[in-house]
């Protein structure tokens, strides 16, 4: 799933109402979920985060904005932040399987509907900025929503969408495509502030003022102030000190952990500590993260200590909690903190439970789940195991050679198991669809056809569900066939279970792919499937075959030394 992170401010930060009014708008969108609404009464001014689906971010920020335009009026507006709209800015902020590229559609779509529909002046800034002098945007905003009316009767400030006209009670919205920004602090073991500005001014990117041998500021030939460049684009921060926790923090933005990741410049404020005769103790998030940036944080510790990275999701993020010091001011919880748990919840449904649990509802008298959810089953069982033989091999002396491989191995592995997780539910959600279209209302003519064509679509999804767990499964037989050939000899025996899994779960599928063919009403579709069932099930048997040969050649091999 594309997830799609939204932070629109908008220029109300007293009255609750208007507050709660513009964000019900927001909740009220299918898949849209609210994140965090932080208002201020100084700034009057709501900080606003949801996230979802880009279909679903998009229509909840058009309601909100028209919502904002409706009840918030700016001649009346004052507040200590900038601003020029009752929407002042709507950022959108690719989180999981989506892009900039994404996010910059989005913003021009939104842009024009919000101009069109609302009559609001529109900018659209950053990465979807249609000029470079509208990339930033305290440019757009200068002079705030008291120069609009001035600067609108200028043509080069005429807006990317909408009016070129002063629209007194919604001013105007800047639009735009950012990375995610991250607000993280950095603990110190002192109190002095400057101490702390001092490390981030070396790491920020804007770094610090050059001076020369007198101590004298650097100019340039125009008079300006030459800078020094700190260690990392898309960094800002500075030092504070904070007398709740009694110690100075260096405070960041990360606007690209991409360039700036977290642990790259944690390792940096270590470093330029310890010139000081400063430790870092830990570190703090402020508000959430992306589950990205805190796996590469946990790659990177655990390459460090010389373990594999090929481990559950969960162990890497514990990995980038403990290294980072999250957790050293308060808990941290990942649930919580990272922006893609948050969305999606507690886990729930079938890959949830217990294994007796499991077990026990699949030898109920109901309909699902059935064998095609344990046909998964078996796919995420071998990738288990491959990836398993792939860390054993990852920590056995004399294997280091292999190293390279087994982390490739171990993390396809790992990806893989969850997607076969997943999948055990998404074969039983495929069959209830099928369920629930066939009991449609059939009265009329109009129902009787939405109906069948209700019926051919849910039958279409249920017969390509298993037939990707069997595709998958191929997948499964490769990664287990490296872990029988290259990975640890004492683990061979796992790889051959791991190998007749994968078969089972390629078998299994296949099956469920054939029961579901006769329903399909669209030859086509159902031609374009069994050419693809009957190529993948016969490669799957082959792979099955050559593996299980392999591990018996060197179990006999093990017997006979």
């Amino acid at each position: 799933m594309k997830l799609i992170e939204c932070v629109p401010n908008f220029s109300e930060g007293r009255d609750r109402r208007v507050i709660d009014a513009i964000t019900a708008e927001i909740a009220a969108v299918d898949g849209a979920m609210l994140l965090d609404v932080d208002p201020g009464a100084a700034t009057n001014r709501t900080v606003v985060t949801f996230v979802g689906p880009p279909e679903a971010v998009e229509e909840a920020a058009f309601r909100a904005i028209a919502r904002a335009a409706a009840l918030i009026d700016m001649s009346r507006h004052h507040g200590e932040h900038p601003r020029m709209g009752a929407t002042d800015v709507c950022p959108f902020v690719p989180v999981q399987g989506a892009t900039l590229e994404d996010c910059v559609a989005i913003s021009r779509r939104l842009g024009q509907r919000v101009g069109d529909e609302l009559g609001i002046p529109v900018y659209l800034y950053a990465h979807a900025a249609t000029r470079p002098e509208r990339e930033r945007l305290p440019d757009i905003r200068e002079g705030e929503y008291e120069a609009l009316a001035a600067k609108l009767r200028d043509p080069d400030f005429a807006p990317d969408f909408g009016p070129a006209a002063f629209n007194a009670r919604a001013g105007a919205t800047a639009v735009g495509a950012r990375e995610f920004l991250i607000a993280w602090n950095v603990n110190l073991d002192t109190r002095d502030r400057k101490l702390a500005g001092a490390i981030a001014a070396q790491l920020r990117e804007t770094g610090t003022l050059a001076r020369d041998a007198g101590g004298a500021i650097v100019r340039d030939a125009g008079g300006k102030a030459v800078r020094v460049p700190g260690r990392f684009r898309g960094l800002q921060g500075g030092g504070w000190y904070i007398e709740e926790y009694g110690r100075a923090q260096i405070s960041f933005n990360i606007l690209s952990h991409e360039t700036a990741p977290l642990h790259e410049v944690f390792d940096a404020c270590r470093e330029e500590a310890a010139k000081l005769g400063l430790r870092v103790t830990g570190s703090e998030l402020v508000g959430l993260v992306p589950l990205a940036a805190l796996l590469a944080a946990g790659d990177h510790y655990l390459a460090r200590q010389g373990a594999t990275s090929g481990v559950p999701e969960g162990e890497r993020v514990h990995a980038a909690v403990l290294s980072l010091g999250l957790g050293e001011l308060a808990g941290f919880d990942p649930a919580e903190k990272v922006v893609e748990y948050k969305y999606r919840g507690a886990p729930s449904g079938l890959g949830a439970m217990r294994l007796r649990d499991f077990v026990s509802e699949l030898s109920s008298d109901s309909f699902a789940p059935g064998g095609g959810s344990v046909a998964a089953l078996c796919g995420a069982l071998s990738a288990a195991l491959s990836a398993m033989v792939a860390a054993l091999t990852w920590s056995k002396a004399g294997l280091e050679d292999a190293r390279p491989l087994m982390l490739a191995t171990g993390r396809r592995a790992q990806d893989l198991k969850d997607w076969f997780t997943a999948a055990v539910d998404a074969d039983t959600d495929a069959f209830l669809a099928v369920i629930r279209a066939r009991r449609r209302p059939k009265k009329t003519k109009e129902e009787k056809a939405a109906r069948l064509a209700a019926i051919e679509q849910a039958n279409q999804e249920a017969t390509r569900v298993p037939l990707t767990v069997l595709e998958r499964s191929l997948e499964a037989l490769e990664l287990a066939r490296t872990a029988a050939e290259k990975g640890n000899p004492a683990s061979v025996s796992d790889a051959g279970v791991a190998a007749a899994c994968a078969l089972a779960a390629a078998e299994g599928a296949a099956l469920n792919v054939e029961i579901n063919l006769p329903s399909l009403t669209d030859e086509a579709v159902a031609a374009e499937i069994r050419q693809r069932l009957d190529g993948q099930l016969a490669r799957a048997r082959e792979l099955a075959a050559e593996i299980r040969e392999s591990v018996r050649g060197s179990l006999a091999d093990q017997a006979g030394s």
